[in-house]
């Protein structure tokens, strides 16, 4: 949805949904950048058109950048957001050095290459959750420079601030610089 609103007057993207895509890509890649490329790459696939699949991770400086790779499935495999978050905020009970980072990788996939865009917010891990909007680890994550967690922000703001958004301006300037479209 972030990138239709954002790249849609840029070029024109296709969902999952618009092109019946309707399998799971399990995430078994160590990195970010793998499970992009694994997505990315089933996709392009099913649909030979060019791709762009990302993957997301929270990484805490004091427990060794944990849960990374795994951040969706941190609680377990079927883990709730509220589940993951839950288990960090315990994991972190007696930590006092709380800075950790959000890194989107996304992966353009087209003819055989592939792309990686990287887009990245520090910020630090709150002790209790505040906030219900946002999604995953959003209501115990403050952004360096911010008062409110992402759970507490507006779409609009969030989306000023975010990982995400900045992945996302790189790869319309990705678009743009290589007249991709």
């Amino acid at each position: 949805m972030e990138l239709k609103q954002s790249l849609g007057k840029t070029i024109h993207l296709l969902s999952l949904k618009d092109i019946a895509f309707h399998h799971r890509i399990a995430e078994t890649a160590s990195t970010l950048e793998g499970n992009a490329l694994l997505k990315a790459q089933r996709v392009f696939i099913s649909c030979p058109f060019p791709t762009i699949s990302d993957d997301t991770g929270l990484f805490v400086k004091a427990l060794h950048g944990i849960p990374g790779v795994h951040s969706a499935r941190y609680a377990g495999e079927n883990a709730t957001a509220q589940e993951n978050n839950l288990k960090l905020l315990n994991a972190m009970q007696q930590i006092d050095n709380r800075q950790a980072m959000f890194r989107t990788v996304f992966c353009l996939f087209y003819q055989d290459n592939h792309h990686f865009i990287r887009g990245e917010v520090k910020g630090m891990i709150t002790h209790q959750m505040q906030g219900q909007k946002g999604f995953g680890y959003d209501p115990i994550f403050i952004p360096n420079g911010h008062q409110q967690t992402f759970g507490q922000m507006s779409f609009e703001d969030k989306n000023r601030w975010s990982h995400r958004a900045k992945a996302i301006m790189k790869l319309r300037a990705y678009f743009s610089k290589n007249k991709f479209c």
